[in-house]
């Protein structure tokens, strides 16, 4: 499979994964210790969306730029970023705390192979340069984990509510 239909795949498998997360992990979050700070759905919703907006949009860039683009190394990062994702948190969590953590299922059927897949083609193909990827993939993967904060923060402040985790009950059940 092409590397540009594995990256549709990819957009596809974020916006699964991340409904998924969406409907169970707010209420699971409040009992997740320290895998997971508790989480307002609104914010947590919010978040997930515009995570998900990002994916589509280095999907296109990818798409529309070509081999070694801009593009190209984003979407690749963002690939790098969700299969990290799929142990650390998610496949962690669940032995850990002896249950299914949320998201689970979408990152062992659909981040895993697809994003394999995708970065596989990705080299396979000249999309992106192995030395170069070697450093701008964590890069990308770092800004993604670091905009996650910021984006609970932001639908925080736009939703008027607050984390559980500042004390605001009523907001996890919004």
């Amino acid at each position: 499979m092409s590397f540009i239909a594995l990256a549709w795949m990819f957009a596809a498998a974020i916006t699964v994964h991340n409904a998924e997360e969406a409907i169970w992990l707010p209420a699971w979050s409040r009992d997740a210790g320290k895998w997971h700070i508790p989480v307002g759905p609104r914010p947590f919703r919010f978040a997930l969306f515009v995570l998900t907006i990002m994916a589509a949009g280095a999907v296109s860039l990818a798409a529309l730029q070509g081999k070694q683009s801009l593009g190209a190394y984003a979407l690749c990062g963002y690939a790098l970023a969700m299969l990290v994702n799929v142990a650390i948190p998610h496949v962690l969590a669940t032995v850990a705390l002896g249950r299914y953590a949320p998201g689970t299922g979408t990152a062992l059927l659909l981040n895993l192979p697809v994003t394999s897949m995708l970065l596989r083609a990705a080299l396979v193909e000249g999309y992106i340069d192995g030395a170069t990827f070697t450093w701008v993939g964590p890069l990308v993967a770092l800004g993604i984990a670091a905009s996650v904060p910021v984006l609970f923060r932001l639908g925080q402040a736009l939703f008027g509510g607050r984390s559980e985790a500042a004390g605001d009950k009523h907001d996890a059940l919004n």
